[in-house]
């Protein structure tokens, strides 16, 4: 179903001179405003720092309502999905539409488990970096260089190239974090085991080593799979805009989610996890949480609740709770139940539900809050978290932007600005300046 166009619209009155703009609406939704012949009729843009109020775009994949705390993708439940189905069923479903039927779900397991190898000279890519480089500096470079091995799947205007990119993409970039994983603690490459399930089979990638069996813990790789469900698709955010926005200049599928990994690189978006277990180790143990919430409430202090808000959220974020159930599983099956950290966080998310100033702000737990301590608790580095999330939010990235180049009103980005610099000034010869 595409956008409808109401028979009610906007005034726009400047000077005496008005505008009609036309309003559309969605499936559900606020209605939008559609502003885009604005600057041929009156000469003006619109001003929108962030584009908080700016839709840049139709699109048919996920949906979010931060005030009631909905996240839905393809209009089913987050909750449903992380709960009653795997991460590849939520990515047939995010590439194609629909949820899979049982032979589509068998066929869509097998092919994306028969792309998980990467090209073999890329061992060699890997040699040029330092061994302290971090994972997703690593990432970055590697998900890029992709293109200059599967020259194959980079022609954007053939559909069937698309489809092998988004495949490979969601096959192989798991299997590159792993890579970066082991080449900075200085282990051996652990290839792909087809035999094993996506989450499984990432978590052997990452510990195995050769001089002995490696026997993934089941109830680890489940949870792996629910956060990588929980982290599939976030509508339009930072780094999906940044996808977006690349893939409109015709950009290769690869340069355009490489573009995304670097955008999810930056402590606001991907690091967020990390900043709050960051937070959690400052706090030490639950008798200081007293102390540090009054310097949260102190007006003249820099210290800030991580873990909590959200920029579209304004409710319990949903991912949270599933989260919340991940988290106490792990640690009860890695012996981490009465791990302090843990409590503070429980004790911190109990003052933040139930303190009228954490409840005026709308500070619920977000899903960052949850998810670096399950993380941690697996045995996975902080330099590695936001790696975790570039390889579940890959389906997310690569369906918008195949969604983005079959869009018939897609056209290059090109975001306007106010200037504020000087005005028209004539060149001075460097002898007279001064």
């Amino acid at each position: 179903m595409d956008a409808k166009t109401n028979t009610k619209s906007a005034t726009l009155t400047v000077d005496g001179k008005s505008f009609e703009l036309p309003i559309h609406s969605g499936t559900v939704g606020p209605d939008v405003i559609d502003i885009g012949k604005l600057y041929a009729q009156s000469g003006m843009f619109t001003y929108d720092p962030g584009f908080t109020s700016t839709g840049s775009c139709q699109s048919k994949i996920t949906y979010i309502d931060g005030d009631a705390g909905i996240l839905e993708y393809r209009g089913y439940p987050i909750e449903q999905l992380a709960e009653k189905g795997d991460f590849l069923e939520t990515c047939y479903l995010l590439l194609y539409g629909e949820l899979p039927t049982a032979k589509q779900k068998a066929d869509f397991d097998k092919l994306v488990t028969n792309h998980t190898m990467v090209h073999d000279q890329m061992n060699r890519f890997f040699t040029g970096f330092r061994r302290d480089a971090h994972p997703m500096a690593v990432m970055v470079a590697s998900v890029g260089a992709l293109a200059a091995f599967y020259h194959d799947s980079t022609d954007v205007n053939d559909a069937k190239q698309r489809e092998i990119a988004s495949i490979r993409m969601i096959a192989k970039i798991p299997t590159l974090a792993a890579m970066a994983y082991k080449y900075t603690i200085g282990q051996p490459f652990v290839y792909p085991t087809n035999s094993l399930d996506f989450a499984a089979n990432f978590m052997k990638m990452c510990f195995a080593v050769p001089c002995e069996e490696y026997k993934v813990n089941p109830v680890l790789a489940k949870a792996l799979d629910k956060i990588f469900t929980l982290h599939a698709d976030h509508e339009q955010n930072a780094s999906t805009s940044t996808v977006r926005i690349a893939g409109s200049s015709g950009a290769n599928p690869f340069a355009c989610i490489a573009a995304g990994i670097a955008c999810l690189w930056g402590p606001a978006h991907g690091g967020a996890n990390e900043a709050a277990l960051q937070m959690l180790a400052e706090i030490g143990t639950v008798d200081k949480i007293p102390e540090f919430i009054a310097k949260v409430k102190d007006k003249n202090s820099s210290v800030r609740l991580m873990g909590f808000g959200h920029r579209v959220y304004k409710n319990y974020d949903p991912r949270a709770k599933l989260m919340q159930q991940a988290c106490h599983e792990v640690l009860k099956e890695t012996g981490h139940g009465g791990d302090e950290m843990l409590a503070v966080a429980m004790e911190l998310e109990k003052i933040a539900l139930s303190d009228q100033y954490f409840i005026d702000r709308k500070l619920y737990p977000n899903v960052d809050f949850y998810s670096g301590i399950t993380l941690k608790a697996m045995g996975f580095p902080t330099s590695m978290f936001t790696v975790l999330f570039a390889v579940a939010r890959t389906v997310g990235w690569i369906s918008q932007w195949s969604e983005m180049i079959g869009d018939p009103q897609q056209k290059i980005g090109r975001p306007r600005q106010l200037y504020t610099g000087a005005a028209r000034r004539d060149y001075v010869d460097i002898t007279k300046r001064g």
